[in-house]
């Protein structure tokens, strides 16, 4: 806009960068509604925006940002020359101003002091530049790392060189596990990790892999993660052997990993730790499933089958699928049930979810470090895990009673228990009885019921809570509630 008298700053300049059309629409929709004008948008497609502005609309007396208001238009477009171009190619040059507004933002440099870029291959190729720069350093926040945390695993993998003689190497990979957290997973160890990788972005290729553990209250305990080139079996096996040398895991550890089946990690877990448990994300089997039987009906039909807690619910579960679509069902029979159903799980991590939420979290949280040099993008990682050390602390802090405020919340809404009747049978056996003439054998020297969710999740079932309510009636020692909820800090 040409006049200096203007009540409102116009947003837009010469090379101004926007990320589609739609959003310079947008934009040039909002300028009309905040300045008031009347911006005609004349001969769009969906590679040219024009629009120009028709005037002013009326606004009580106040001044126009345009100049004085009149009823002729074609005096107003006289006075307002203002109008806004945009070409939109495949392949653009990088803009000069645009451009430098990007690096200051990212690096927070002076624009005086920067080099003009003409072409997209300069300024990509000066990106790289500061990219690569971190590289150079890397070995010296790793020396720092280790110095401030004592304690903290960090392991540097490179590619070797031709030339034996060389100074440099090339970088590979990057394994972290800081101490506090190594400290913490192991002194309330519980056995079950997710695992999961992300795209890192930018002018470097590679991915950011991630090991999430369970803490007592059930949520998210973020552990190692690393950089490597790419999701293959090497990655996978060269991170779960630095983890398992952090954690202690040996070969015939019984260990409970959650995963998507990302390539080449089944074959790492199954060659390092073969006597694991290893669970598939129900989610990704659904979206394969998806690709060939669509809707709610075959979506709840799998999660019926998936969250059964019994080998009779599920058996039964799966033959309604079978009745309901017999292709269907020879697919879904293919994927060996003990990976993604619940009365197949052994129940060893006291954890029955069959998602990888866990590790969707630590994603989340991370993706604006994805597209940051590698140092930057660590310390992002770093802060963070930080940072949610010091949240759980504060929950920790708030936390009631001896148990957990998921174990309380679980077991406080076990409300139907009133309903049943337990009878004792001796060797600390109860036989308990629901309204609907189902029955359960409960086992306190075991921690078990039949129904088997005392077993997968660790927190008592309702059949066990009127177990343990028959045994204060009675006076007899139930012990703390720490020995029979697996769920504590």
């Amino acid at each position: 806009m040409e006049n200096s008298d203007a009540r409102v700053s116009d947003p837009f300049y010469v090379y101004q960068k926007f990320t589609s059309s739609e959003e310079l629409k947008n934009a040039i929709r909002q300028h009309a509604v905040e300045t008031r004008r009347e911006l005609d948008s004349i001969k769009n497609d969906k590679n040219r925006v024009r629009a120009i502005c028709k005037g002013t609309i009326p606004d009580l007396g106040q001044l126009d940002p345009c100049g004085p208001s009149q009823s002729n238009k074609e005096s107003e477009e006289n006075k307002c020359p203002w109008k806004i171009v945009q070409q939109i190619e495949s392949n653009p040059t990088v803009p000069t101003r645009a451009l430098q507004e990007q690096l200051q933002r990212e690096y927070q440099v002076d624009i005086s002091k920067m080099k003009v870029f003409r072409t997209k291959t300069e300024a990509l190729n000066q990106v790289r530049g500061d990219y690569a720069g971190q590289y150079t350093t890397l070995r010296d926040y790793v020396q720092e790392l280790r110095t401030r945390n004592l304690g903290t695993t960090v392991k540097i993998e490179v590619e070797s060189e031709p030339n034996p003689s060389s100074d440099t190497r090339t970088f590979k990979r990057i394994y972290i596990y800081l101490r506090p957290l190594k400290k913490g997973f192991l002194a309330g160890k519980r056995d079950y990790l997710g695992l999961d990788g992300t795209f890192m972005k930018w002018t470097y290729p590679g991915m950011i892999l991630t090991a999430v553990g369970l803490d007592g209250n059930n949520c998210t305990y973020p552990l190692a993660y690393v950089v490597v080139e790419a999701k293959n079996i090497n990655s996978w096996t060269w991170f779960l052997r630095c983890l398992g040398d952090d954690i202690d895991l040996q070969a015939n550890s019984k260990f409970t990993f959650r995963s998507d089946r990302q390539k080449g990690l089944l074959q790492a877990i199954g060659t390092l730790y073969p006597c694991a448990e290893h669970r598939f994300c129900l989610r990704h089997i659904h979206e394969s499933m998806k690709k060939m039987w669509r809707g709610k009906v075959f979506q709840d039909m799998l999660w019926n089958c998936a969250s059964t807690a019994t080998i009779q619910e599920f058996n039964h579960a799966l033959e309604e699928l079978r009745k309901l679509n017999n292709d269907c069902y020879e697919w879904v029979k293919a994927i060996p049930p003990q990976h993604w159903s619940r009365a197949h799980f052994t129940g060893r991590a006291h954890y029955d979810g069959l998602l990888n939420n866990l590790c969707e979290t630590i994603n989340n949280q991370i993706k604006k470090a994805r597209n940051q040099p590698i140092i930057t993008c660590l310390e992002y990682i770093r802060e963070y895990l930080m940072l949610r050390i010091v949240s759980v602390q504060k929950v920790i802090d708030k936390a009631i009673g001896p148990l957990t405020p998921t174990a309380t919340s679980v077991i406080e809404k076990k409300t139907d228990a009133t309903q049943c009747v337990g009878k004792f049978y001796g060797n600390g056996k109860y036989q308990v009885s629901g309204p609907w003439m189902g029955q359960c054998v409960v086992d306190m020297a075991q921690h078990t019921c039949s129904c088997r969710k005392w077993e997968l999740t660790g927190i008592p079932c309702k059949h066990a809570l009127v177990a343990i309510w028959d045994m204060r009636k009675n006076k007899q020692n139930v012990g703390v509630p720490e020995e029979w909820v697996h769920s504590t800090y």
